[in-house]
């Protein structure tokens, strides 16, 4: 990289601190129990708004899997999903009325919470429809994940999004609260991906998957992207630069080996489409908070009043982390 494309991203980085500072002042603290977190300890930070429905399988299953404290941002919910998330012990909980969007879709709430409180620490970034799976993710929790990582001087953790959903109606079967959402939205595309290098941050930008295939089939250039950087271990210096598909420096998008190798990755698997996402995508469509005006949305609520299907003869059943190695959607790289 130039002098002047390494000036540009340090002037882009700055200027992403900068907002993050600016729109902490929208933020109001409902609980901060941030004095609980000991050094070493795994961090998760969040946005949501009317999730709570979904909270109490989402807290537990990371907290199996290892995470020490929740720092959420609640926007605006009105179902009860933040006084329940108070009431948690391992919660730290801030809430605002501001918009999500102005907010470049909360990356800059959550940049500023990393900043403070993340620094030093390993941080995951999730929405509460992700579920994070790295390599033995069944037999060893994160922290040894993020040891092996400190051992090995990787500064982050790479992750495929994968789209999962139920055979049949997405509406077929109803989701109730506590319920692993894999039992419901239980398949995945295996392939159907491209993938591409971003030449100015170096992350591999990926799309494809049900949404571009029943949503976007003539234009799938329109898909969302499914590549993410979800796990960091933090320096105030750092920022998100869009949601957690970009980071910078620029260097922490180095995920992948360039040189033929496999570096370790993981999937997040996302269970948006459940019974739930009908009235979600709605929702959404009306508050146009999301991406390019809510095109997403728009094309989501076309499809679904008609076919709410997303599964085809291609799908196939999640079974663990060991199969989606074995179709090349993640690797262990060289951690034994």
């Amino acid at each position: 990289m130039g002098a002047w494309q390494s000036y540009r991203m340090r002037l882009r980085r700055k200027r992403a601190k900068i907002r993050a500072f600016r729109k902490h002042f929208s933020l109001t603290p409902v609980i901060n129990r941030t004095d609980r977190i000991k050094p070493g300890d795994v961090l998760l930070f969040s946005t949501m708004r009317d999730e709570h429905i979904r909270l109490p399988y989402f807290l537990r299953y990371y907290r199996e899997l290892g995470i020490s404290h929740f720092l959420i941002v609640d926007n605006d919910s009105t179902d009860g999903g933040a006084e329940y998330l108070a009431a948690q012990e391992d919660v730290s909980l801030w809430s605002t009325k501001s918009s999500y969007k102005r907010a470049r879709f909360g990356v800059d709430w959550l940049n500023w919470l990393q900043g403070k409180y993340g620094h030093g620490h390993w941080t995951l970034v999730v929405d509460p429809d992700e579920f994070f799976i790295y390599p033995f993710c069944d037999t060893r929790p994160i922290r040894a994940l993020t040891d092996w990582l400190d051992t090995s001087q990787v500064k982050s953790f790479g992750a495929m999004l994968r789209d999962m959903y139920p055979k049949g109606r997405i509406d077929a079967v109803p989701y109730q609260p506590g319920q692993n959402p894999m039992e419901i939205a239980a398949w995945f595309d295996p392939g159907n991906y491209i993938i591409e290098k971003n030449k100015f941050y170096g992350n591999l930008w990926i799309q494809g998957g049900p949404r571009a295939r029943v949503f976007f089939p003539d234009n799938p250039k329109k898909a969302p992207a499914l590549n993410k950087t979800p796990l960091v271990r933090w320096d105030r210096r750092y920022a998100y630069e869009s949601s957690t598909h970009m980071i910078l420096p620029r260097g922490l998008n180095l995920t992948y080996d360039e040189w033929g190798g496999e570096k370790a990755s993981g999937i997040l698997l996302h269970a948006k489409f459940l019974d739930t996402f009908t009235v979600k995508a709605a929702e959404e469509l009306t508050r146009r908070q999301h991406y390019s005006g809510s095109v997403e949305y728009k094309a989501y609520a076309e499809i679904v009043k008609d076919n709410p299907e997303l599964w085809c003869k291609w799908s196939e059943k999640y079974i663990n982390w060991r199969q989606l190695e074995i179709l090349g959607l993640m690797s262990k790289g060289n951690w034994a």
